[in-house]
């Protein structure tokens, strides 16, 4: 589903907001206030509890995105073709795209304390398509809001805070993406449309923890990957 002209106009707001170099990226470094206007912004979500996802047949680059992904399951510093990116979800999925030639932050300048999630999903928008499924493709990017709390304030308002690369997707509608999360890349899963649930009866887990537990978080703070999805990503096609 193309988000049309309302994406478009959220993307540019936080692009203005994270070109403002006030924000970090997904890994933890530091701290930075945030303006006020974007702890009020309404965050847009792709839906949750509807059929999603089948995963549809990748042109050749799409596919070999998702094969560089799963190649760098387990390591602890992301390199590719010889180059060295940032030890974080954002470096890793620019690393992945390189790959194919693809330069994620493209066009938006050197980043410098800003947000790679944001530049990356403002460039898919200038670029490519942002998208809430039913169908994906292999090496389509998944973007997450809320998954720590980036501007520190103890509330879940944190758009745009992580992003993975599909990998494939089950019978009954899993996603499985890898990512970069605390300490290396490793593989996770995400069920829309049963977002709340972290593992079956029988064990089987739907939904990977994405978002680590705070003594202090509120209630409405949720932590389950399709809980926290934002939308996807289809850039090279």
């Amino acid at each position: 589903m193309d988000i049309g002209i309302h994406s478009r106009s959220i993307a540019f707001f936080l692009l203005g907001v994270f070109i403002a170099s006030v924000l970090e990226s997904c890994a933890i470094a530091g701290h930075q206030p945030v303006p006020d206007d974007l702890n009020t912004k309404m965050l847009t979500t792709g839906p949750r509890g509807v059929p999603c996802c089948v995963l549809a047949s990748g042109q050749p680059r799409q596919t070999a995105l998702a094969l560089v992904a799963v190649g760098l399951v387990g390591r602890s510093r992301i390199e590719v073709e010889g180059r060295r990116y940032a030890s974080d979800c954002s470096g890793f999925v620019r690393g992945v795209y390189a790959a194919q030639q693809v330069d994620l932050y493209d066009g938006l300048g050197e980043l410098d304390g800003g947000n790679g999630v944001g530049r990356i999903y403002t460039h898919v928008v200038e670029h490519g398509r942002i998208h809430y499924g039913p169908a994906v493709y292999p090496g389509d990017l998944v973007f997450f809001h809320n998954t720590w709390d980036f501007n520190r304030d103890g509330l879940p308002n944190d758009p745009l805070t992580h992003v993975g690369i599909v990998e494939t997707v089950e019978r009954d509608g899993t996603v499985i993406f890898t990512s970069w999360v605390s300490a290396g890349v490793d593989r996770y899963r995400m069920n829309l449309q049963r977002p709340g649930v972290h593992k079956t009866a029988e064990g089987r887990v739907l939904n990977d923890y994405i978002r680590r537990k705070g003594s202090g978080d509120p209630e409405t703070t949720r932590y389950l990957t399709g809980q926290l999805f934002a939308a996807f990503g289809t850039f090279v096609r």
